[in-house]
């Protein structure tokens, strides 16, 4: 399994191979799902479009269930409208930067479209950065205006933005305006200690102030394929975080391509699990914008809580259930998860992280659901470029098929040519949805956007019938004595021990190989899980190269991202370990 370090490709060429791209047709657009079309004309508009018109269709119908308070589509449009008219009025307009720092709440979903109305440029931040990461990104995406909720935690960190960064004023939204009654008259009082004390002035606004107008925006003019609606930060290949420039026409065609793909979809009909951060891209795109655009209600959540999870799927009975591969190996793993009926969903798609074929066979071996499919992209392409279909083939371990007007085409590093089905190379995108560039850094943008493909640092393998394979990241490749180890596949050799509920496998510099590889593995609860018996479990099923040098039991959960997805940088970064 192992391939020589000078080569990303697969070296073993068969005598005839079969071309990406032939006789006008791309590989995939022969098999692809009945009742869709690679060709499939996609509309561009300024994506607060979505609002207004899904107010219209479905104005009666729940927008948004947030902890049992609910907010119609129509109600949710007169508001979006009320704080674009607010944001004008403070000075937003065409080109103003304005920050959302926000949990999962309806704020995240009316101020996300009423800055887009208001003309200015969403920028989304993580609440769990700490002052640093904040300032650093204020100050780089010269954002004028922050977002926010009266929570002390996040109102302290503004308060240090305000003196340490560029940022000028904070809208500050009481977080128990929320709740339902009586929830947000007892709020207030029984987490005293974990709401600000807000002194409002010209600095720090009151959400109410923003609200009290007519409701009437003065209109904004929208160049779609040039205008940046939303600068959505990544560490891309580099590790440094960038601002990715995605324009209405990005997301709005994001949006319309999986839409299209999902063709299960019954406007109006839906209801979709809301778990993932609406400040990640995939949560944006997937949970936010498609919900709004096909009418569904969602269950925002304003964490993960697997108990939370397990009532909304007894109480609300939803269809969708978008996620990272960890919150799907949570619910399989729950010793629960039997007394729970799943038989409501009709697809769960797995982003942000690969699936492993474990964590997918035993989710749908203990919930029944047949339906958890994986998908691909990136920040960089807004974020949606491959799934595996709805309704048709599901192939495990593959990231699916390119949604409409999408191009994914293998590149050989060393010499830049396309190379043929079955070989691996760098995975490439090219389509609608792909970013302008990143902000103020044309360098990288030119870098990552070479002759009109996002060159993704992913390495993968294109089959006969279109379907996509990820291989592993570049970045995290592990060279021991001149062969390629993927992480990626000794991880699905170890998901595939019983005992096994987490796991992050990484290189370690070492003087005598180069790198050598360690393992870092948290058991399911209960179980006992020794080294030496993982290590000869291993032994027929990756190559000596492959196997781990090291292999650390931990009881404690393995570090994850804010979407929820296992860690590897930050792991490394607690073992004091630095790789090159």
């Amino acid at each position: 399994m192992a391939e020589a370090a000078h080569s990303m490709t697969d070296t073993s060429n068969t005598p005839n191979p079969t071309p990406l791209f032939d006789n006008g047709t791309w590989v995939w657009e022969n098999f692809y799902p009945q009742g869709l079309s690679w060709k499939a004309p996609m509309l561009k508009k300024p994506l607060f479009h979505v609002m207004d018109e899904a107010a219209q269709k479905f104005g009666d119908k729940v927008l948004c269930d947030f902890l049992g308070k609910t907010t119609t589509y129509a109600e949710m449009a007169a508001l979006v409208n009320r704080v674009a008219k607010g944001l004008q009025n403070i000075g937003v307009k065409k080109g103003v930067k304005v920050g959302l720092f926000l949990p999962n709440t309806p704020y995240s979903i009316l101020f996300y479209f009423g800055v887009l109305k208001a003309g200015g440029t969403v920028v989304n931040y993580n609440p769990l950065y700490v002052d640093r990461e904040l300032t650093n990104q204020i100050d780089d995406s010269e954002t004028e205006i922050m977002v926010t909720v009266d929570l002390k935690m996040l109102c302290d960190k503004m308060n240090h933005a305000l003196h340490y960064s560029n940022l000028k004023k904070v809208i500050i939204c009481p977080f128990a305006d929320c709740l339902p009654f009586p929830k947000n008259v007892f709020f207030p009082l029984v987490k005293r200690g974990d709401v600000a004390k807000v002194a409002f002035d010209e600095r720090h606004l009151d959400y109410k102030r923003i609200i009290d107008n007519d409701g009437k925006p003065d209109p904004v003019v929208v160049d779609v394929d040039e205008d940046i609606a939303v600068l959505q930060y990544t560490g891309g290949t580099t590790g440094v975080p960038k601002g990715a420039m995605l324009t209405h026409a990005n997301l709005y065609v994001n949006m319309e391509q999986i839409v299209t793909w999902v063709k299960t979809i019954e406007p109006g009909k839906e209801t979709i699990v809301g778990v993932l951060p609406l400040f990640h891209v995939f949560a944006m795109t997937v949970v936010m914008n498609c919900s709004i655009r096909t009418g569904m209600k969602i269950v925002l959540h304003p964490k993960f809580e697997l108990a939370e999870i397990f009532k909304t799927i007894r109480k609300h009975r939803p269809t969708l259930f978008p996620a990272v591969p960890a919150i799907f190996n949570a619910i399989a793993s729950a010793p629960d998860v039997g007394n729970y009926d799943f038989s409501s969903l009709k697809f769960c798609i797995s982003g942000g992280a690969p699936l492993p074929a474990d964590v997918k066979r035993l989710f749908e071996e203990k919930t029944g659901s047949l339906a958890l499919a994986e998908g691909y992209g990136l920040t960089e392409t807004s974020p949606g470029a491959t799934f595996n279909p709805a309704v048709g083939k599901r192939k495990p371990g593959s990231v699916g098929q390119p949604v409409p007007g999408t191009v994914v085409e293998i590149i050989c590093r060393e010499t830049g040519k396309v190379l043929p089905v079955g070989e691996k190379g760098e995975v490439c995108i090219s389509g609608p949805q792909v970013m302008k560039g990143y902000y103020k850094k044309p360098e990288a943008t030119a870098e990552t956007i070479r002759n009109g493909r996002l060159h993704t640092g992913d390495v993968g393998y294109i089959d006969h019938e279109g379907y996509l394979f990820l291989v592993d990241r570049i970045k995290d490749l592990i060279i021991v004595r001149g062969y390629n180890v993927y992480p990626r596949m000794v991880e699905e050799a170890i998901y595939l021990h019983k005992d096994v509920e987490e796991c992050i496998v990484a290189g370690v510099p070492d003087p005598e190989r180069g790198e050598t590889v360690w393992a870092w593995v948290k058991p399911v609860a209960g179980a006992t899980l020794t080294e030496e018996e993982l290590a000869a479990f291993l032994k027929d099923k990756i190559s000596p190269i492959e196997m781990p040098r090291k292999i650390v039991i931990r009881e404690k959960p393995l570090p994850k991202t804010a979407v929820g997805k296992l860690s590897r940088k930050d792991l490394l970064a607690e073992e004091g370990i630095e790789r090159k």
